[in-house]
């Protein structure tokens, strides 16, 4: 009980010591030790990576999970050292929806038909989502916030220790500082004229007095000295391994990077067989009055067309006279047979209609080739 207190009592008198000392500091009335430049630099250079790390992190968060109660779930189970449940994205929930709107509107009918291959679709996007979200957090989140929690707080400990070794260390030189002034007091020559002899004796004791004191004060100062130079070298060396954070930060980033890439490459090629699939099913409506295109001539009301889509032959189509139009191309398109015109993403190929054509369909040439072109491929220009 006895040491506690001793111990609680040179505790106080410490945290009194360094109180004192950093207040005198903030008033101008005590020198502070500085620290050389080049270790400025790297504090400053540490807390700028801090600050953006947390950043960055942050923000990732609220990329890779939008909703803030999801993530405050997903941070209370990993606090509690439990397991995150599987969550269900969008895009599969989506998919799902449609998937069963499909059944209730009949899978025979274009509209469910094409409900079933949009969701389908959407479940696809979804487990690429899901992938991208998982490999984003062991690949990039994972490493940001061990720095954080871990490397971190070891040196935000470490500058701590060092702010408090300082303080001890310019203490001791106050106080070295003062006993040297009063030890100069004491041993200054009394007056022998108004100076009674008893007052020799007492001058000599004290004189002796504070050069113990100046000793002690001095020892005292080389104790601290050489702790905190010590923590200095400690704080140094960790504070130059924000270098090796850096590259492995950048490793990170690249591998991140390559995530987000290959997830958006996977969700274009799903959407662009879905275009494929969309384009070869039957519609039930028309074109767009706004992109529709003047034929040759119009067939009169209640007219049968004289030609039907299963029967066209290429080969044998003319473009019109007039009613021909430009288009840019909007996705790659492969031909599925000798009918259709393969196209490539942004070319400009002339476009046209024949009488009892699939609306869906238009007559495309570039240059010495021609073949049947989706619509939904395509930008009509004026």
């Amino acid at each position: 009980m006895d040491f506690s207190v001793k111990k609680l009592a040179s505790g106080a008198g410490l945290f009194l010591t360094r109180a004192v000392q950093f207040t005198e500091e903030k008033l101008g009335q005590a020198e502070k030790t500085e620290l050389d430049a080049k270790f400025e630099n790297l504090i400053s250079r540490a807390d700028c990576t801090k600050h953006w790390t947390e950043k960055i992190y942050r923000q990732t968060e609220v990329l890779l999970q939008p909703n803030p109660s999801a993530r405050i779930e997903e941070f209370l189970f990993e606090k509690l050292d439990w397991k995150v449940p599987s969550r269900v994205t969008n895009a599969e929930l989506l998919g799902q929806y449609m998937q069963d709107a499909a059944k209730e509107f009949d899978l025979g009918m274009p509209y469910g038909n094409t409900l079933e291959k949009v969701g389908e679709c959407e479940k696809r996007l979804g487990e690429a989502e899901k992938e991208f979200l998982q490999t984003s957090a062991i690949s990039f989140l994972t490493p940001l916030r061990n720095f954080l929690e871990g490397d971190w707080r070891t040196i935000s400990k470490e500058r701590r220790l060092l702010e408090n070794l300082r303080l001890d260390l310019d203490a001791c030189k106050t106080r070295v500082k003062k006993a040297k002034v009063a030890e100069a007091k004491a041993a200054t020559a009394p007056d022998f004229q108004e100076t009674r002899p008893r007052n020799y004796v007492l001058s000599a004791s004290a004189s002796a007095l504070w050069t113990e004191e100046v000793e002690k004060a001095e020892h005292e100062l080389r104790i601290a000295q050489t702790e905190f130079d010590r923590q200095a070298e400690v704080t140094r060396l960790l504070l130059e391994g924000i270098s090796s954070t850096h590259v492995n930060h950048l490793r990170c980033l690249h591998e991140f990077v390559e995530a987000q890439a290959a997830y958006y490459k996977q969700c274009h090629l799903h959407m662009q067989e879905l275009q494929k699939e969309l384009g070869r099913l039957p519609n039930a409506f028309a074109l767009n009055s706004t992109n529709a295109i003047a034929t040759p001539s119009m067939v009169t009301e209640g007219s049968s067309s004289p030609v039907e889509t299963d029967t066209l032959k290429i080969e044998e189509v003319q473009p019109p006279a007039t009613g021909t139009r430009k288009a840019r191309v909007l996705y790659d398109y492969d031909a599925a047979d000798s009918s259709e015109l393969s196209l490539l993403a942004d070319e400009l190929i002339t476009v046209y209609t024949v009488p009892g054509m699939d609306s869906d369909w238009l007559i495309g040439e570039k240059g010495n080739h021609k073949g049947k072109v989706p619509v939904t491929y395509l930008e009509l220009l004026s």
